[in-house]
């Protein structure tokens, strides 16, 4: 019998000694940590989700997954509450039956979700589900990365400040919507999220993306929709080896589904890694290998020339399938400054990776100019 999956998790347990910010879904506290390495500090930030785990109090024991926190990974820099073993939560509300939904999300682990998928039986909405196989021209806007959502959602703002915005949330990054602050703090600007595969937390719960576009049209009424994985990104370092690759996968489902797929490209000049400069091999490997239809690939203008003329050589290639959108940007800077949630990719803020938010909010513009004039 193997033992290569033993050790897979590093466990932790404490106690809470504060409660510190929450948002939708997600609350921080601060944990006095029972040490059993020399490594071990007194007290680590962590992250717990009360639809999971129930609400902690100060005082409660509470046991922690701190494998990705020790290996400086996308955690945000928090340990992950797993358990608050001496008050667990009390049973959902509804009756141990399928009636009130049975899809599973993070299949199979120690804390599977139940929720209630949007084409369920028992979902309101089965009916809305089982109509349509068609978006009906809608703009579907795909990301590789989380952080690009609110740019794209100022571009949409820009030009077409009533239009309705959904989210479809993919699972290759945080599997919980709760995670991500920016989310929470945009959901006024949004009709909804949609959390598909094995992601979960969102509006409504769908089993891939298929899915959750069709949702997001025909239950959310959306005119627009935002593809993107949830925060953080898988990245080995090599050609295939990424998370993003979804993003090619959601323009074939867009095309699959009638909508109009456009990609947002990631464009820097500030990430030193030299397969990120200019575009980035994520969206030369998602669009140019992954994607087999045509989708519209928005170029901002007003980059700076270096930068302009490596992104126009770098298309080159993606020419022969997709069409190549230039976008003016006019408005956006005012845009992005705007949104009330704070710009960040990689650790850098709007100004300090200016062509990546502008690329982002250009394909939302684009966007908004499919819109019909309402």
């Amino acid at each position: 019998m193997s033992d290569a999956g033993l050790g897979m998790i590093r466990w932790r347990e404490g106690t809470v000694t504060a409660l510190r910010r929450a948002w939708r879904g997600a609350c921080e506290i601060d944990v006095t940590i029972v040490a059993r390495s020399d490594d071990d500090p007194a007290t680590m930030r962590a992250l717990a989700y009360p639809a999971i785990v129930g609400q902690p109090e100060v005082g409660d024991r509470v046991l922690l997954n701190v494998g990705a926190l020790a290996l400086g990974l996308g955690t945000g820099g928090y340990a992950l509450v797993v358990a608050l073993p001496d008050r667990l939560p009390a049973d959902p509300d509804a009756p141990a039956t399928r009636d009130a939904g049975h899809m599973v999300k993070a299949r199979y682990t120690p804390l599977q979700a139940i929720v209630l998928g949007v084409d369920e039986d028992a979902s309101p909405y089965r009916e809305n589900m089982m109509r349509p196989d068609d978006l009906d021209g809608m703009p579907v806007v795909v990301a590789d990365l989380h952080s690009a959502l609110p740019a794209i959602i100022a571009g949409i703002r820009a030009d077409a400040p009533r239009a309705k915005i959904a989210y479809v949330m993919t699972d290759g990054g945080a599997l919980p919507a709760w995670f991500s602050r920016t989310l929470s703090d945009l959901h006024e600007h949004l009709v909804g999220t949609v959390t598909v595969g094995q992601a979960f937390g969102g509006d409504l719960e769908a089993t891939n993306v298929y899915g959750g576009l069709l949702a997001a049209r025909h239950v959310l009424a959306a005119d627009v929709v935002i593809v993107a994985q949830g925060p953080g990104n898988l990245g080995t370092g090599t050609r295939w080896g990424f998370s993003g690759t979804a993003a090619g996968e959601a323009i074939n489902a867009a095309a699959t589904l009638g909508g109009h797929p456009i990609g947002s490209l990631r464009i820097s000049d500030a990430d030193g890694r030299d397969r990120h400069q200019g575009i980035s091999h994520h969206s030369l490997t998602a669009y140019g290998l992954v994607a087999l239809v045509a989708a519209d690939l928005v170029v901002p203008d007003g980059l700076p020339s270096r930068l302009a003329d490596a992104v126009t050589k770098a298309l080159e290639p993606l020419a022969s399938r997709h069409r190549i959108v230039r976008v003016p940007t006019e408005g956006l800077d005012a845009a992005l400054r705007a949104l009330p949630v704070k710009l960040s990719t990689m650790g850098r803020d709007l100004d300090g990776d200016y062509a990546y938010f502008l690329a982002a909010a250009a394909s939302g513009r684009h966007a908004a100019s499919l819109l019909p004039p309402r």
